[in-house]
């Protein structure tokens, strides 16, 4: 997690673009392809490269364009959701396909991906691959690659898993806020996150909070997403929307309220959202304090709470298998 694969989508797609064959990334959420959108347009700037985003967050007729650029091959590197796998998105010459944070998609997506592959190369990225992958890729149905080192400035995560604290969970914010930094705080029921923002807005009135879920209309989402990332709120109180690949260096402390109900993989994805930058990031996973926790959920807690040093995605995943 943060170890720069998307450094390795970038190159792989210019390579291809320069070869005169269309790029497509295929990524889990709409911010993620809107950020993926960000990142490609602005490191092919100066190259005759034609990158869009096709996601929900496009009107039907802006939509209808970016097909008929793919159709035509005038668009050269596309970015999307799983809307680039519905019927009627044809390339006109589809060299590379990249799917990031793999693990988010079913089985039908990929299938779906199959059509598009034909003679197509495919490079998937994960930091945290499910055990069907990391199968085939042991088996030696794929090949394999680890990115082993980290950024050069990167810090491992302080991770504290414990029973849920208000005390401890207000002062992270209040430090995180002493520094001018931001907060990730899940909380993963839509039904429910109203009610903890306002509880928050009570712990700590000085703090400027915003809520994000995906059942909110694309409009506002994409606007509670970019006023945090320019810095307008301190605390985003959000559900596991955030978890796969979103990029908002100064956001260094993360909670969640409720860590026993969540995945392996999800937790380390969760954890990967802060410490982007060089500054030491904090991860509080929370569980209810009076509920006794399954076995399972304590293993996944604990293997968590020991996998802390950079880079440990993929032990976390051997342990999955």
């Amino acid at each position: 997690v943060g170890f720069g694969k998307t450094e390795v989508a970038v190159r792989a797609a210019f390579k291809a673009i320069q070869d005169g064959k269309q790029v497509a990334v295929l990524a889990p959420t709409t911010l993620l392809a809107t950020q993926h959108g960000n990142t490609f347009a602005d490191r092919f700037a100066g190259y005759p490269i034609r990158v869009e985003v096709l996601s929900r967050f496009l009107t039907a007729k802006e939509a209808k364009k970016v097909i008929e650029g793919l159709r035509t091959g005038e668009v050269d590197c596309v970015i999307g959701t799983h809307r680039l796998l519905q019927e009627g998105v044809q390339f006109k010459d589809l060299g590379l396909l990249v799917v990031d944070e793999e693990q988010r998609f079913g089985v039908q997506a990929k299938e779906a991906m199959k059509k598009l592959k034909h003679n197509v190369d495919v490079l998937t990225l994960s930091a945290t691959p499910i055990p069907r992958t990391l199968e085939m890729s042991l088996v030696g149905i794929r090949d394999l690659s680890l990115l082993q080192t980290p950024p050069a400035d990167r810090q491992p995560i302080l991770t504290f898993v414990g029973g849920y604290d208000e005390r401890v969970a207000t002062e992270a914010i209040r430090r995180e806020l002493l520094r001018e930094g931001q907060v990730f705080w899940v909380h993963n029921r839509v039904q429910t996150i109203d009610m903890a923002a306002a509880r928050l807005r009570e712990l700590v009135p000085e703090a400027r909070i915003a809520i994000a879920h995906g059942q909110m209309d694309e409009g506002s989402l994409e606007q509670v997403v970019l006023d945090f990332w320019e810095g307008r709120f301190d605390v985003l109180v959000c559900t596991t929307i955030i978890e796969s690949g979103i990029d908002m260096p100064t956001v260094n402390t993360l909670v969640v309220e409720r860590a026993d109900l969540l995945g392996l993989g999800q937790m380390h994805q969760l954890r990967g959202r802060v410490g982007r930058s060089g500054s030491r990031a904090y991860a509080y996973l929370f569980h209810p304090p009076e509920a006794r926790l399954s076995d399972e959920a304590y293993e996944r807690l604990r293997t968590i709470g020991e996998a802390t040093e950079l880079g440990s995605g993929f032990k976390i995943a051997m342990r999955d298998l």
